[in-house]
């Protein structure tokens, strides 16, 4: 396999859960850092900013969800989780749904 190749990259059963879960991390922490900007600042813009980039990480944790439980399906064929990886599950439900909530 090419790791170049986008079409098999793209096609791997487990990949897009760990491409995906970058976006609603760095959305989550620039929004946190625009906030602060704009308390400090007292700049309607950067609360706007950080609204957006909170909304876009909000969004963007549904699919991440979803491919991490398909992962979870196809990779470990739906078998009961435990230790790290069922940590792993709960702490991503769980962060999604702050993000949801914030």
């Amino acid at each position: 396999m090419n790791p170049f190749d986008l079409k098999s990259a793209l096609q791997a059963r487990h990949a897009q859960h760990v491409v995906l879960i970058h976006f609603p991390i760095a959305l989550f922490l620039a929004s946190v850092a625009f906030d602060f900007a704009a308390q400090w600042r007292r700049n309607t813009v950067l609360a706007a900013a950080a609204y957006y980039n909170l909304t876009v990480a909000a969004i963007s944790s549904l699919p991440v969800v979803a491919t991490g439980l398909a992962a979870w399906r196809w990779q470990l064929e739906g078998q009961r989780l435990k230790g790290t990886l069922l940590l792993h599950l709960v702490l991503g439900v769980i962060s999604s749904a702050l993000i949801w909530l914030a």
